[in-house]
Formats: structure tokens, sequence, C-alpha cells
């Protein structure tokens, strides 16, 4: 399974600020929305990652307030990315080496959405449950050899 795969299933919604928004606007439209991250694009290109994790760290640094606060001066600005043609296995691997819960999806320089941890989970649930069934269906009509011997 390939990350082109679970962005068809999961569908083109994908949620995003500038760097220069104020980093209450981009939080406030992360908990209306119920989404754990914004993808930061400044002039039709990537430029970072907002995640829950980034806001909180900023909360504890700036003592609980965001104050006037950019979204700039909490976003990463190195996320780490993956391709459309990125294999489920890889996907999953990159995400567990960086304790990365989302990674942008980029085709050359354009981005094509967003996979979360949460849509990795899903996507090898029901990949299991889909062999499971079909393995259970194959059991269910083993053919019977005690049957056919002479």
């Amino acid at each position: 399974m390939k990350v082109s795969d679970i962005l068809r299933v999961k569908g083109g919604t994908l949620f995003t600020a500038s760097p220069d928004e104020a980093l209450a606007e981009a939080v406030k439209l992360m908990a209306d929305k119920d989404i754990g991250s914004l993808v930061v694009m400044e002039r039709g290109e990537l430029v970072g990652m907002l995640t829950f994790r980034e806001v909180i760290q900023t909360l504890v640094k700036n003592g609980g307030s965001l104050g006037a606060l950019l979204v700039r001066g909490a976003m990463d600005d190195a996320p780490l990315t993956c391709m459309l043609e990125t294999e489920l296995d890889e996907v999953r691997r990159m995400m567990l080496e960086r304790h990365a819960r989302y990674l942008p999806v980029m085709d050359q320089r354009m981005l094509m959405g967003v996979v979360s941890f949460y849509d990795v989970a899903k996507a090898v649930v029901d990949s299991q449950n889909f062999e499971n069934k079909m393995l259970k269906a194959y059991i269910r009509d083993w053919p019977d050899t005690e049957l056919e011997k002479p």
C-alpha cells in the first residue's frame, strides 16, 4: 500500500496557515476543525508544519500565553515529508523514528495532502481485516482431502 492509496480514501480536505498569521488564530482553527496540524504555506510553497506539539512547546516557553506570537515562531520549519509513491511500511518507519504524527505528502514541490499517524494506523487495520476475511473465506472453502482419497 502506498501513501496515494491513503489519500484516495481520506479525501482532499487540507487546512493551511500562513507563517505570518497570528498563532492564536491558527490554534483556534485547529480547535474549531478538530485537527491536530496545519500545513504552513507561503507563496504556494510548504514552509512548515504546525501541530499541537509545537503549540504546547510554545505555550510552555511563554508562560502559558500565545500573546501576539506568529505561526512562524512556533512552526517546525523543516518538516518530514513523503511522496505519493512512498510505501506504507516506509511511512510507519519514518513516523516512528522522528516521532512525527503528521507528514505532508509532496509531488515534486506541490503539496498533495497530509497523512497522520491515525490515517496510517487505520490503513494497517483495514488491510489486516481484509486479509483476515480472505483467509477465513479460504479456510471455509478448504477442500476435504480425506473424502478425496481412494
